[in-house]
């Protein structure tokens, strides 16, 4: 049985409405990411275009025979079709254990015209959830820990409602955006554990976040990923990853100091040590 690697950013991705087509399938990684321009077609699923300058989002799984078949039968394809929705071809695709060249579907050049709305961020996943008005679960793992930052900034009133201490599993918390005076905090893709804080924050507060974080300048970017919170899984979850990764740097003291002390009295004393010890090594 011949295997393959497809990567997807649509309505095949985890809790999405086709990604049953994938769940006896191996995740690869589940923050992928590839050249391409991402559209609402305005039909309930996005499509892509090529580009060379903008990115899209995903993620990465290796198939079987029959999966693929399940996949072209969704996307519209045939092999020498004419008549196609989506084409399949290979291209590079980047994740955090390194590259990978698999396949994608994209827009076939015949249905450009499905491509109406182009989507920020090239996440469909983070498009539908801006659509919403309700409160927002978001997980914190690095400085926004610290409550202390809130008050200063003026918005400790939206961070009121800790919804609980949740641990995100496959991912390890290191310091791979390089700024001037030290590393800042990001989530890698290679099999740990990072420890947060789960708040509950109104619609409202996404602006405040958006801006710290730098979203606009693609500093880093808002994701869904599943947390294990009091021993339950909390579907999409918003949390930030790093854009563009440097290798790691060492984080100046008052950085390391608001996560140790956000984290205190709520992440386990063993992860903390942990992350203690791992920032001497990076001295």
């Amino acid at each position: 049985m011949n295997k393959h690697y497809v990567f997807v950013y649509g309505t095949l991705r985890r809790n999405e409405k086709y990604h049953y087509l994938l769940q006896d399938a191996e995740l690869v990684a589940e923050q992928a990411w590839t050249n391409g321009s991402l559209f609402d077609t305005g039909l309930g699923y996005p499509a892509v275009k090529k580009s060379q300058t903008e990115t899209v989002y995903g993620e990465l799984y290796l198939v079987s025979d029959g999966h693929l078949r399940s996949l072209d039968q969704l996307e519209g394809y045939e092999e020498q079709g004419r008549n196609n929705l989506y084409d399949r071809k290979k291209q590079s695709i980047h994740h955090d254990g390194g590259e990978t060249e698999a396949f994608i579907y994209t827009v076939a050049n015949h249905n450009k015209s499905m491509l109406q709305t182009p989507i920020p961020f090239g996440d469909w996943k983070v498009y539908q959830f801006e659509k919403q008005n309700g409160n927002v679960l978001y997980f914190a793992y690095g400085s926004c820990l610290d409550h202390a930052r809130f008050k200063l900034a003026g918005v400790d009133h939206y961070f009121q409602k800790l919804a609980g201490v949740a641990e995100l599993k496959g991912y390890t918390l290191r310091f791979t955006k390089k700024l001037p005076d030290g590393g800042r905090a990001d989530i890698v893709e290679d099999g740990g554990v990072v420890e947060g804080k789960v708040y509950e924050i109104p619609y409202e507060c996404l602006e405040y976040l958006y801006r710290r974080e730098g979203v606009h300048t693609l500093l880093y970017r808002p994701a869904l990923i599943d947390v294990k919170m009091n021993g339950q899984t909390i579907k999409d979850v918003l949390t930030f990853i790093v854009v563009s990764k440097d290798s790691e740097t060492v984080p100046p003291d008052h950085y390391l100091e608001e996560i140790i002390r956000g984290g205190s009295g709520f992440l386990s004393e063993t992860y903390i040590s942990r992350l203690q010890e791992h920032v001497k090594m990076l001295k």
